[in-house]
């Protein structure tokens, strides 16, 4: 995305994220910041790291000087990413429709949990409350329990921010077309909806129930789970196809014709038990050892900290330190285009003006002449 100009309103969460992945791939991205700040949230002189790969502008939209400069830098830009709630950047006066008026070309990008239509339009939410309405919160966990928060990965980061990404690239290929921006309306309601596409799928064919923990891949099945070893830590079995479900059983040195058979849902609860004893006789290291090399899908339940030592994780490089701070590499990767490391965040905000984005790879006369 080298050449690829994206102007950031500062939010928190999905926004951000977005703006990073787009940095990531090459993009250059400006976040706009309040004046007060908003980089040194963490302790320590730490910042967040979703901020990483771009610069940082201060400016108070509600007034009119910072509110023009930041207009100068959208007549400029490719893309524009903002998470307000819908209404409030048409109020200062850099919605889509103002923008496009001297920027024709511009793609302009929405994170929203709710949308911008419809009766929640205007409601508070986090990534928890999204996914309740969605129905994917009440798939996940135990059926004795609650159904616990995924943390905001499904929400806030799966269908969220990577869709926005998604129509971002998408807008911009169709650009390249018509010569014309447009606006994109990335909701989280909708992105998960969609990440739970195959659910939808089972559900209409009779193959996924309502009922927690009573579908293949909730926890139900005992060859799709995790279990405890000896030592009180984690191993995680995904042994659905009949030839890994027997490498499964071999490992853990069980006969299979004196076991129920592997997709009778009644005897689920005696399958898992029969499983779970096997594995708690040994400490997960040992059953990582005895696995490793099979096709039996059984893999440990890692931490942060051990993730970041394990070898396939090393030999693909998926982590990197930057100043210090242990965190993902960019992704995905590419056959012939590989982006340059991310910078780490900024660690103040510049003012507004300081950005020269003049003499752009297609000016604003270039955009309105495409246009017309």
């Amino acid at each position: 995305m080298d050449g690829i100009r994206v102007l950031e309103l500062g939010g928190i969460g999905p926004g951000p994220h977005a703006a990073m992945l787009l940095a990531d791939l090459g993009a250059d991205v400006v976040r706009v910041e309040r004046h007060s700040g908003g980089l040194d949230l963490y302790p320590d002189g730490h910042h967040d790291q979703l901020l990483r790969g771009r610069r940082s502008v201060a400016a108070d939209l509600k007034d009119p000087d910072d509110r023009a400069r930041v207009r100068a830098l959208a007549d400029r830009a490719d893309v524009l990413v903002e998470g307000f709630r819908p209404g409030v950047a048409e109020r200062l006066g850099l919605g889509p429709q103002e923008c496009r008026s001297t920027n024709p070309g511009l793609v302009y990008a929405r994170m929203t949990g709710w949308g911008q239509d419809g009766p929640l339009a205007a409601a508070a939410g986090h990534d928890i409350n999204y996914l309740a309405l969605t129905g994917v919160l009440h798939a996940l966990g135990p059926a004795d329990r609650p159904p616990p928060p995924p943390l905001n990965l499904v929400g806030d980061f799966g269908g969220g921010s990577t869709y926005l990404v998604i129509g971002v690239l998408a807008a911009l290929c169709e650009r390249a077309r018509s010569g014309l921006g447009q606006t994109v309306d990335a909701a989280i309601v909708d992105g998960v909806t969609s990440l739970a596409q195959g659910l939808w799928s089972l559900r209409g064919a009779g193959g996924w129930s309502d009922d927690r923990e009573s579908n293949l891949l909730d926890g139900a099945a005992p060859f799709y789970g995790t279990y405890t070893c000896a030592d009180g830590r984690y191993v995680a079995v995904g042994a659905i196809e009949p030839q890994f479900y027997a490498a499964l059983l071999r490992g853990l040195g069980l006969d299979g014709g004196a076991l129920p058979a592997q997709h009778d849902r009644a005897a689920w609860p005696v399958l898992r038990a029969r499983i779970g004893g096997v594995f708690a006789t040994r400490p997960r290291d040992a059953w990582v050892d005895r696995f490793t090399g099979t096709d039996a899908c059984v893999t440990p339940v890692l931490t942060f900290a051990e993730a970041t030592r394990h070898p396939h994780l090393v030999a693909r490089a998926a982590h990197l330190d930057l100043d210090g701070v242990v965190q993902a590499a960019p992704a995905p990767r590419f056959s012939r285009s590989v982006p340059a490391a991310p910078a780490p965040p900024p660690r103040s905000a510049a003012p507004a003006d300081a950005v020269d984005w003049t003499d752009p790879h297609l000016d604003r006369e270039d955009r309105s002449d495409a246009a017309r």
